[in-house]
């Protein structure tokens, strides 16, 4: 049908063939975005109700229980300034719902390693919906992509919500948090960017064991473990991460600052560190105590800790590090993929 024909066909209503599609239209990678929320909605309105379940938990800690706990301290003092303790017989501790809030805020990564593998990758590979997509106009690149897009874009929006919020709760809620201090592995990871980047990595690590798998039940459990284990290793070598600080007395034992993350403490023999020496036999007199640490070759004290303000360092030392980690896992996925398909 020429041009002009068309045109007449239009006029009178008649159908014509159907305009192809030019190139560059940015259409296909959309429609492929609409088709990944469409397959997936119910796994997203599950995260966005967890998400809004968590922040308005959080919220609420903040805006009504966090008065109760004041308006209780205050008539506790009142009533006896001696001895006081504002929760005895309140069935209800902030400080432990914050650090239950933080528990699920930190370890939410896990769930998304569990859906990467399983869900998003690893049951249409094993229901062969991904080959039946590639066979329709959408490459297997442009398909692991627009997944990983549009993953990535909840996954971080879902996980950035409840820090922002936890670290809202913590600043306003200070002076009634007891032992729920910043070293803790939950408490410092939900306080900052660091939960972010495990879930990005828990969504690559999931991608990249899913395509290697290739099927959803093992994929689920073998992502979950590895995102698990990194999280581990990670977390008992975070000391170790920052450069940390120390204090030295040439006369008492020394301690950490308060409120810091205190890593080792002990005595310096002959000039070097000895965290187990048992000094704490030599508690006597001046003259005895002087005469039983120069028997052990005692000539100081020290502590080594990270104070507060390494908490910035550390957090983004280890979110670069696990963003490495989602990089290179990310790469690994798609340089599979195209072996695969080639």
């Amino acid at each position: 049908m020429t041009a002009a024909a068309a045109a007449d066909a239009s006029a009178d209503g008649t159908t014509g063939p159907a305009p192809r599609r030019d190139a560059t239209d940015p259409a296909p990678r959309w429609g492929t975005a609409r088709t990944v929320l469409r397959v997936h909605r119910t796994a997203l309105a599950v995260w966005g109700l967890a998400v809004l379940g968590l922040t308005g938990w959080l919220v609420w800690l903040t805006e009504v229980t966090a008065d109760e706990a004041r308006a209780r301290q205050e008539a506790c003092h009142l009533t006896a300034p001696v001895w006081c303790d504002p929760t005895y017989g309140t069935g209800y501790d902030l400080g432990s719902s914050l650090d239950l809030a933080a528990l699920l805020t930190a370890h939410a990564f896990l769930a998304v390693a569990a859906f990467a593998g399983g869900a998003l990758i690893g049951r249409e590979l094993e229901n062969r919906t991904a080959h039946l997509a590639w066979t329709q106009g959408v490459s297997p690149v442009r398909w692991l992509g627009a997944k990983l897009a549009v993953a990535a874009f909840f996954v971080a929006l879902g996980t950035t919500t409840p820090v922002l919020v936890f670290r809202w709760v913590r600043t306003a809620d200070e002076d009634l948090l007891v032992g729920t201090g910043w070293t803790a592995d939950h408490m410092f990871a939900a306080g900052g960017p660091v939960t972010v980047a495990y879930a990005l990595c828990a969504l690559a690590l999931g991608t990249l064991t899913a395509l290697l798998l290739r099927r959803a039940l093992p994929a689920l459990g073998v992502s979950v473990a590895a995102t698990w284990l990194l999280g581990l290793f990670l977390a008992a070598h975070r000391a170790s991460l920052w450069p940390a600080a120390s204090r030295f007395s040439a006369t008492r034992p020394v301690e950490a600052p308060d409120s810091a993350w205190a890593l080792e403490t002990g005595a310096l023999v002959h000039g070097r560190r000895v965290p187990d020496v048992q000094f704490w036999r030599c508690e006597s007199a001046a003259e005895v105590r002087s005469r039983c640490l120069d028997d052990l070759g005692v000539t100081g004290f020290y502590t080594t800790y990270h104070p507060t303000s390494h908490f910035w360092p550390l957090q983004l030392v280890e979110t670069a590090i696990v963003l490495v980690v989602a990089a290179l896992a990310t790469t690994a996925a798609f340089r599979l993929l195209k072996h695969r398909t080639a």
